[in-house]
C-alpha cells in the first residue's frame, strides 16, 4: 500500500445513509481492516477527522458517523493508551462535586451514568457499592447523609437513575459486618451508596469498534505529524503509519483535536497558540488481591487533599488515587515510591490488617487533562470541559471526566457542524447502544445453557459476557474451531487463550503490550505483572499478525523491559527519578 502523493486534491466523499442494522454487525479490526482504513482515509475528503482515540475521541467519532458524516479516527499509539486506560474505572456523578456546589456537572454525570447502565452499555458498566465511614457523631451523619440523599434524588430526577439501590444509613456494628476489614475505632457509623464501574480500556475499544461498525475509518498506530492548511483554514492532517513508516495526507472539512493531555502539543503542530491550556494531574492506583481486604463493599475515604477509593475489581481491589501536578513524560507517567507510600498510609489508617508493599500486585499511573486556571493546586482545577474553534476547520475539545465523554463528543461535533456546508442531523448517541449491548441480557439469562452447550464453566461464560456482551458468540466460535483456545492462560487463568487471539484479530491489538495492559489487565492483576504470560500470548498473536520468531522474541523482550523499568521507577523517591527510570524502556515502535 503506497502513500498518496502529497498535494493531490481529494474528491469529496459522498455521505451514504447509515442503516440501524449496520452497527449490529460487529466490526472486525484486524491487520487487513487497519490497512483498508488507512487507504480509505487517504482516498477521499472526509467530513470529520478525529485525532486521538481516548474515550472522548472515540465517542466523537461515533457521534459524527451516526449523524451520517463521513468520519475518520486516528490514534498515535493504541486505543485508550493514555488517560482512558488508567482511570479509577468508575462511572460516577462525582459525589465530591456536590460539596463544591457544582450541581450542573453532577446532574449531567448522573444522567450519563444511568444511560450507560441501562441502555448504552449494560454489558460493560456495572453497579458498585461504596461504604463511607463516619468519624463524628451527630453532625457528620446529617451533613454527609444530606449530600448522598441529594445525590440519589438528582439521579432519579435525571430520568435514568432507577437502576441503582438508594443509599442507606448503617450503625457501626452493621458497617463492620459489611466491611470487617475496618478498624473498630475508625468509624462511629457509615453510609452506603451506589455508583458504577467499567474496564475503561475495554470500553474505549468497544466504542471504536462501534464507530467502525457504522462506517468510520479507524486506525491506531497512526500519528498526526502535521496539519494541512489552505490560508488560515485547516483542511486535514499529515498522518504517519508508525508501523510501516508511510505517510498519508488525510483531508477533511473539519478536524477535531481530542488528544487530552497532549492537546497543547497537538495545537503546537499548527503553529498557533491555543485558546486554553491543558494541565496534567497524575493519579496513581494500586491493585491488591481480594483476600487482603475483607469486605463485601467498596470504600470511600476522605483525605486532606481529596478522596480515596477502595474499589472492588473482580478478584482484586483497586486503591486510589493521588492528585499531583505532572510535567514530565506524558506517554508513560511513573508512580514513585512516595506515591505508593501515600496510598498505603491513607488506606491503612482505617484497615485492621494493614497492607504492605508485598500485597501490591500492580501499580498504574494516569494523567487527568485539567483545564488550566488560576489555581496552583490541580485538585482545584475544573473538571468541566471546553470546546473551541480556534481556526476555521479545527475544533478542540478538552477537560471533562470519563463519565461525561458522550456529552463532550456531542458538543465537539455540534461545533464542527457549524463549519460544514450541509444539513446535519442532531446527535443520536443517547439511543445508540455499543456493540455487545443488544441481546446481552437475553444471553445473560441463558448463561447456564451456553455453558452446557460449550463445555465452559458458567463462571467463564459470565466473564466473557461481561467483557464482550453479545459478541461473546465470536469468542465461542474461535473455541469451537480450536478447542485449545478454551483453555485458561497459564499464570493468568482469569482469561482464556481465545481472548488473546480475538484481541489481535478483532480489537486492533498490534503488540503484546496492547494485550497485556489494555485488552486484558494481566499487567496489573498478577504479581509477575504479566511476564510469565508474555510468551504464550505473543505466540497466540503471531499467526494473526504475521509475526516470525524474531518478532515474538522482540515483543517478549520489550514487555519484560517495560515491567523492569516500571518496577524500578516505583522504587524511586520522587517524580523526576521515577520518570528517568521508566524511560529506560522505550516504546517497541518509536512514536
Amino acid at each position: 500500500m503506497g502513500a498518496r502523493p502529497l498535494g493531490r486534491t481529494a474528491a469529496p466523499c459522498p455521505t451514504t445513509p447509515i442503516h440501524r442494522e449496520a452497527a449490529v454487525r460487529t466490526a472486525t479490526l484486524g491487520p487487513a481492516e487497519r490497512a483498508e482504513a488507512l487507504a480509505a482515509l487517504a482516498e477521499r475528503e472526509l467530513d470529520v477527522l478525529v485525532v486521538g482515540a481516548g474515550v472522548v475521541g472515540a465517542g466523537t467519532a461515533l457521534d459524527a458517523v451516526t449523524r451520517g458524516l463521513s468520519t475518520g479516527l486516528v490514534e498515535a499509539r493504541d486505543w485508550a493508551s493514555g488517560t482512558s486506560s488508567r482511570s479509577s474505572k468508575l462511572i460516577h456523578g462525582g459525589l465530591r462535586y456536590l460539596e463544591m456546589l457544582d450541581f450542573a456537572l453532577v446532574r449531567e454525570a448522573l444522567k450519563e451514568r444511568g444511560l450507560l447502565l441501562g441502555r448504552l452499555a449494560p454489558h460493560l458498566v456495572k453497579p458498585v457499592p461504596f461504604l463511607y465511614p463516619l468519624q463524628h457523631k451527630g453532625w457528620e451523619r446529617l451533613y454527609a447523609g444530606s449530600g448522598v440523599a441529594l445525590y440519589d434524588a438528582m439521579s432519579v430526577s435525571s430520568g435514568h437513575g432507577r437502576g441503582l439501590p438508594v443509599h442507606r444509613h448503617l450503625s457501626r456494628r452493621r458497617a463492620l459486618q459489611v466491611a470487617p476489614a475496618l478498624k473498630k475505632d475508625a468509624l462511629v457509623g457509615a453510609l452506603q451508596y451506589y455508583d458504577a464501574q467499567m474496564d475503561d480500556a475495554r470500553y474505549v475499544a468497544t466504542l471504536v469498534r462501534t464507530a467502525a461498525g457504522y462506517g468510520a475509518h479507524v486506525a491506531n498506530r497512526a500519528r498526526v505529524i502535521g496539519f494541512l492548511r489552505e490560508g488560515e483554514r485547516v483542511v486535514g492532517a499529515r498522518v504517519r503509519d508508525v508501523e510501516a513508516g508511510e505517510e498519508y495526507e488525510v483531508r477533511a472539512e473539519q478536524v477535531v483535536n481530542a488528544t487530552g493531555v497532549w492537546t497543547d502539543d497537538t495545537q503546537a503542530l499548527i503553529g498557533e497558540r491555543g485558546q486554553f491550556h491543558v494541565r496534567a494531574s497524575k493519579g496513581i492506583h494500586l491493585v491488591v488481591p481480594k483476600d487482603r481486604i475483607h469486605s463485601s463493599t467498596g470504600l470511600i475515604l476522605r483525605t486532606e487533599k481529596s478522596v480515596l477509593f477502595v474499589i472492588p475489581w473482580g478478584r482484586h481491589w483497586i486503591v486510589g488515587t493521588t492528585d499531583t501536578d505532572w510535567d514530565l513524560d506524558k506517554a508513560h507517567p511513573a508512580a514513585s515510591s512516595a506515591d505508593i507510600d501515600y496510598l498505603l498510609e491513607h488506606v491503612n489508617s482505617v484497615l485492621a490488617t494493614p497492607l504492605t508493599r508485598d500485597d501490591v500486585e500492580g501499580v498504574y499511573a494516569g494523567l487527568r487533562p485539567l483545564l488550566a486556571g488560576e489555581s496552583d493546586a490541580t485538585s482545584k482545577l475544573s473538571r468541566e470541559h471546553t470546546v473551541a474553534h480556534p481556526l476555521p476547520g479545527l475544533v478542540v475539545v478538552a477537560g471533562g471526566k470519563y463519565t461525561t465523554y458522550r456529552v463532550m463528543a456531542k458538543d465537539a461535533v455540534d461545533e464542527a457542524v457549524h463549519g460544514l456546508d450541509q444539513r446535519v442531523a442532531d446527535c443520536v448517541t443517547e439511543d445508540v447502544p455499543l456493540l455487545g449491548a443488544e441481546g446481552y441480557r437475553a444471553l445473560w439469562n441463558a448463561r447456564a445453557r451456553i455453558a452446557a452447550r460449550t463445555g465452559l464453566h458458567v463462571a467463564r461464560v459470565e466473564h466473557l459476557l461481561n467483557r464482550f456482551g453479545s459478541m461473546t458468540e465470536e469468542i465461542l466460535e474461535l473455541i469451537a474451531a480450536d478447542p485449545s483456545l478454551g483453555e485458561p492462560l497459564p499464570s493468568a487463568d482469569d482469561y482464556l487463550k481465545a481472548e488473546i487471539v480475538y484481541a489481535a484479530s478483532h480489537e486492533g491489538a498490534r503488540h503484546l503490550d496492547d494485550v497485556l495492559t489494555r485488552r486484558t489487565r494481566i499487567s496489573i492483576e498478577t504479581f509477575d505483572r504479566g511476564t510469565r504470560s508474555a510468551r504464550i500470548c505473543a505466540e497466540l498473536m503471531a499467526p494473526v499478525l504475521g509475526w516470525d520468531k524474531g518478532q515474538i522474541e522482540r515483543e517478549v523482550e520489550h514487555y519484560e523491559k517495560r515491567v523492569q523499568a516500571e518496577r524500578e521507577s516505583q522504587r524511586q523517591p520522587d517524580d523526576q527519578a521515577a520518570d528517568a527510570a521508566r524511560l529506560g524502556a522505550p516504546d517497541i515502535v518509536p512514536i
